[in-house]
């Protein structure tokens, strides 16, 4: 029993000779102060009894071997008495000390600042916990410390502007949301090749007589005649500038590669408009739809909807002898034929829920912004043009323009210089749904 109950004397006789926790002065308040030295005080007391009880027992133990069921009962309590009130001292410990010491900055800002006076000012989380357990704390070491302890915190540090809310750190996403970027789908639909030069020159054939016919024997043969005449397009030069302070080109890291990829972008627009409906006139090309053959309608056939409109166009590009690849339409035109229904009311092409690529008449419809409502182009538009590429789009940046030097300034440039070709315009032909 003596070995048993060595445990238990062991654990109050170290509970006496054990400093207890070491506690600092609360920050700003006296009564806090007041509180832990009541709590200390209470422990002091437990711990005394524990000692005496525990060398009582020692006492107990040598000279009858054994101890009492009521010596016993009495040690026990006293240990879980003083075990409750160690956890209850740490744990006022924690919350006024480690927590406050953690936050150490917050709370100095609400004292020095809004935390002063008023009892709706917002305290640190120490002060909260000792002014609304005060009265629990009191009634606890009262009833010597049995059972538990629940201490509410009120008014405490909250997100509230003077309180933690100037700590709130929010997400934020670099990527920029930006305007939307048009499909550009007219480039690949012509022939492609490279210039070294400023002007590109080729051959186009303008005269085919063709006098093959069946021959008797002895007969005299019928002569055909070819011809080839020159012809050259300019190379054109298409780009933009824009200008940025240099203090903001250093701040915002992102803002160089937006604004080339921004310039990039309105090179290949301009591209795109240019090989549609460039006029040739002053640095402009000379595209795709003014140098295509104008539509005339079949002598004979219906020329009524916009489908027998686009099938005759097929027909005019076939009786050219090209096979004609694509249709090139507004999207808004695509949606009205799309839209078509039979006197059932079902769609013509196709059932809503499906996806299929846009067709009409066995051709690949390409929906472009880029063409103007009401206007449509059909044809073997590889065949018909080819783009040469004199120089790819670079960008440029220099602080050596106008003022720039004297302003910090900087001026980006883009640029590009490209030559269209169209040389087999009898490949394509140009219309619109306008209908007399």
């Amino acid at each position: 029993m003596k070995k048993l109950m060595m445990p238990a004397i062991c654990m109050a006789a170290l509970a006496s000779a054990c400093p207890v926790h070491v506690m600092g002065a609360p920050m700003n308040d006296a009564s806090d102060e007041a509180m832990l030295k009541q709590v200390q005080g209470s422990l002091d007391k437990i711990n005394g009894e524990t000692k005496t009880a525990a060398e009582n027992a020692l006492t107990e133990a040598k000279k009858a071997g054994t101890l009492s069921a009521e010596t016993k009962a009495s040690v026990d309590k006293l240990l879980t008495v003083q075990n409750t009130l160690n956890d209850t001292l740490k744990a006022l410990t924690d919350k006024v000390e480690g927590v406050a010491s953690e936050h150490q900055e917050m709370a100095q800002a609400i004292a020095e600042g809004v935390g002063q006076g008023g009892s709706s000012a917002p305290m640190s989380l120490g002060q909260a916990v000792l002014a609304e357990g005060d009265e629990g704390i009191k009634n606890f070491l009262a009833n010597g410390a049995k059972g538990n302890l629940r201490i509410g915190v009120s008014n405490a540090i909250t997100s509230a502007a003077g309180s933690g809310g100037g700590l709130t750190y929010h997400e934020e996403e670099r990527s920029p949301v930006n305007m939307p970027y048009r499909r550009l789908r007219i480039r690949g639909l012509v022939s492609h090749g490279r210039t070294g030069s400023d002007l590109v020159k080729y051959r186009k054939q303008t005269l085919r007589t063709d006098a093959t016919a069946a021959i008797a024997e002895t007969g005299t043969y019928p002569e055909s005649a070819f011809g080839w005449s020159k012809a050259q397009t300019e190379v054109k030069k298409i780009g933009a500038v824009t200008n940025i302070s240099e203090e903001t080109m250093a701040d915002a890291d992102q803002l160089q590669s937006e604004i080339d990829t921004e310039l990039r972008f309105g090179l290949d627009l301009e591209t795109e408009k240019q090989i549609l409906a460039g006029d040739g006139v002053g640095e402009n090309l000379l595209g795709l739809i003014p140098s295509a053959t104008a539509f005339v309608a079949a002598s004979g056939l219906p020329d009524a909807t916009r489908l027998d409109r686009l099938r005759l166009a097929v027909l005019q590009v076939v009786l050219a002898d090209y096979i004609p690849t694509h249709f090139v339409m507004n999207p808004t035109d695509w949606a009205g034929i799309d839209l078509l229904k039979d006197t059932q009311g079902r769609y013509i092409f196709g059932h809503p829920g499906s996806q299929s690529t846009p067709a009409l008449w066995g051709k690949d419809v390409v929906e472009s912004n880029s063409m103007s409502v009401g206007d449509w182009l059909t044809g073997d538009l590889q065949m018909a043009a080819t783009l040469y590429d004199r120089s790819e789009a670079e960008i440029l940046i220099s602080s050596e323009h106008g003022t720039n030097f004297i302003e910090d300034m900087l001026t980006m440039k883009a640029r590009k210089r490209m030559a269209l070709a169209v040389k087999r315009p009898a490949a394509m032909v140009k219309g619109n749904f306008t209908f007399a």
